[in-house]
């Protein structure tokens, strides 16, 4: 199940105590189905609560192990939008960094060469449109590290809208940052069938809403 994540909503549980959207499937499937005893969700990958986008759930058990073997294998393609302020040097590019994480603060750090405990990340951005102050783009995430894109882009001096922590100046109403998981793409486990998902933000956001007519 592909399911188009809220910037509100938690994938799991934490100190919070808020319901997280595992639960809400849960609820939803066993309402759908009828079902009359527990019913499974499990939960493949993450999103950081002010990110919205697609993610993937599994109804089975079966599923779940598939599915984690597909982000082992490094099949599965995640598609990422963002807006920045900040317009890149370059039109498009590849970006490698460094990515260490602090367990304190929880946020990475992108660094330009290798340093101790450092994981090397990867991404490739394209500019795809601009509004008078914003710059939407479109993100090819290659590696999965802690708050990867908000570090990286940070690094590069184009931290996302909205994204206090990682150098934006002001936040956004609501506490969500300007960054969706937009596409997802990957093969069928059991049909060998290839997959592809794609959803824009469900939001009234207006910068969101002007980029929402953009061919991607």
């Amino acid at each position: 199940m592909v399911v188009n994540k809220l910037p509100s909503e938690i994938v799991q549980g934490d100190k919070t105590g808020d319901l997280p959207l595992s639960e809400k499937i849960k609820q939803f499937i066993k309402v759908r189905d009828s079902k009359p005893g527990n019913v499974f969700c499990g939960v493949i990958h993450r999103l950081d609560r002010p990110v919205s986008g697609l993610i993937i759930f599994a109804k089975t058990s079966k599923a779940l192990s598939r599915f984690n073997e597909l982000f082992r294998e490094k099949t599965i393609k995640k598609t990422y939008l963002a807006v920045v302020k900040n317009k890149p040097a370059k039109i498009s590019d590849k970006l490698i960094h460094f990515i260490t994480k602090n367990e304190k603060t929880n946020m990475s750090k992108a660094h330009i060469k290798p340093v101790p405990n450092a994981l090397r990340a990867e991404l490739d951005y394209e500019l795809i449109a601009s509004s008078d102050n914003y710059h939407l783009l479109k993100i090819d995430l290659h590696t999965g590290r802690h708050h990867q894109i908000r570090a990286q882009l940070s690094a590069i001096g184009c931290p996302i809208k909205g994204d206090l922590k990682y150098g934006f100046a002001r936040t956004n109403d609501g506490g969500f940052i300007h960054l969706h998981s937009y596409q997802i793409n990957f093969v069928h486990p059991i049909k060998d069938e290839p997959i592809q998902v794609k959803a824009f933000p469900v939001t009234n956001d207006a910068v969101w809403n002007y980029f929402s007519k953009t061919d991607i």
